[in-house]
């Protein structure tokens, strides 16, 4: 996603591109960007003008940001997302042809060249006569920019080109760009999470385990964390048992975060496993897990090749905990608003490629505020992050930290007669002021 110079990025880009083919194939001709009324005053004797006409919104991301945070790479900003439409049109000597060789430049170049890439966008916005795109973050964009040709016929030619109040025709040709996504200043926002839910075939191998279901010990609604006991349920989850006589056996283990451990407890139908085993080794948000049974000789050897049978792959989502969530740097900004540097611990490495984004709700009875702000990337692994929050109406505010999509757990006040009986009370942090 970008800023407001998105759109003017990928037109710089376009041209930038452009220039390269056509000064080559026709020597002396230029790109320009000028309006289709204004080729002849001012611009070169002969060249490519690139006129965007139009924008259109994409049918497909235009309401992404209606489901924040429903998978990894969703936005925690409102964003919009735009085709874009150009006119190529070519002017110069028509007795040598010179629009129609241009056009035939242009056409193989944006044929071979169907993608705008992250690379030809920084050396858009790094060249020293586009410092005006200088802050330009449209190569971080996920979704892939491309170069699509339009084909209109004279009727759709005609209509385009009638927008041009009384300007002649010139030989011209449409593309489409898409998609780009421009990016909104304020952050969206995330309700708080529900606390109780109420409510009004044929196997290719026999002896091979199946999952049906992964759930916490404590139950079937209860958060999985870095210490919890897990219970896996399904069919055919016990590995066989060495007979002591030489033959080959197989035993349980079970795979998560990619380390394979042997769990405590072991049935045809449940296995209970403990994750504190794998402290060092997990990641907050979703992991895989399956139970393999591997072939061991009778010795307790397991030799290359002999996996033995693996069950399905199914999700784990493992919840972070907040350790410490500290204030500082406060700083006035404008409308009475507040930025912020708020240093989180948590009790799980955050993996230097996972998302992170810091959730916070106003503890407030009325005009409350909330806000989501994505944790800067880091450059090797850590289990404490230092997060800018922009534009904060100063208060208290209950936290949580999505890692991942994997959510941190709020503290309930469960003392009876307690003024905040059953209400979340934390963890939360208090951001006042500056004093003069």
């Amino acid at each position: 996603m970008s800023s407001h110079l998105a759109i003017a990025t990928i037109t710089a880009t376009l041209r930038r591109m452009l220039q390269a083919s056509v000064q080559t194939d026709v020597e002396g001709s230029r790109v320009t960007t000028v309006r289709p009324s204004d080729v002849g005053n001012g611009t070169p004797d002969m060249g490519v003008n690139v006129f965007m006409y139009q924008a259109i919104t994409n049918p497909a991301l235009h309401n992404i940001d209606a489901t924040p945070l429903r998978s990894r790479g969703n936005p925690v900003k409102r964003q919009a997302a735009l085709d874009l439409y150009y006119m190529f049109s070519f002017y110069g000597n028509d007795n040598e042809l010179i629009p129609q060789r241009m056009l035939g430049s242009i056409v193989r170049t944006l044929n071979d060249q169907r993608v705008i890439s992250a690379d030809m966008i920084r050396d858009t916005c790094a060249d020293p006569t586009l410092s005006f795109l200088n802050s330009s973050t449209l190569a971080e964009q996920i979704q892939q920019i491309n170069i699509l040709p339009l084909d209109l016929n004279l009727e759709d030619l005609s209509k385009t080109w009638s927008v041009f109040f009384q300007t002649p025709y010139i030989l011209s040709i449409a593309y489409k760009v898409l998609v780009v996504l421009v990016e909104g200043q304020e952050p969206a926002m995330r309700s708080l999470p529900v606390r109780d839910r109420r409510s009004g075939g044929f196997e290719p191998f026999l002896n091979q385990p199946k999952i049906e279901m992964v759930q916490a010990e404590a139950g079937v609604y209860s958060p999985i964390l870095a210490d919890s006991t897990i219970l896996i349920k399904g069919q055919q989850l016990q590995g066989e048992v060495p007979d002591g006589k030489g033959g080959q056996a197989k035993h349980t283990q079970v795979r998560v975060c990619g380390v394979e451990v042997t769990p405590e407890e072991v049935t045809a139908n449940q296995i209970k496993l403990s994750l504190s085993q794998l402290q060092a080794e997990l990641r907050a948000g979703v992991q895989s897990l399956q139970v393999i049974h591997p072939i061991a000789l009778a010795g307790g050897d397991y030799p290359q090749g002999r996996r033995g049978a693996e069950s399905n792959a199914v999700p784990l989502v493992i919840r972070p905990r907040l350790l410490s969530v500290t204030v500082a740097g406060i700083e006035e900004t404008d409308d009475d608003l507040l930025r912020v540097i708020v240093t989180v611990k948590v009790n799980l490495t955050v993996g230097k490629t996972q998302r992170v984004v810091l959730a916070l709700n106003e503890d407030a009875t009325q005009e409350v505020s909330a806000y989501l702000f994505a944790a800067p990337k880091t450059r090797k692994d850590a289990s404490t992050l230092k997060i800018t929050l922009e534009d904060v109406k100063p208060g208290d505010y209950l936290v949580r930290l999505l890692i991942d999509g994997a959510e941190s757990q709020l503290e309930i006040d469960n003392q009876p007669g307690s003024p905040t009986q059953d209400r979340y009370i934390g963890p939360k942090i208090s951001i006042k002021e500056v004093e003069s």
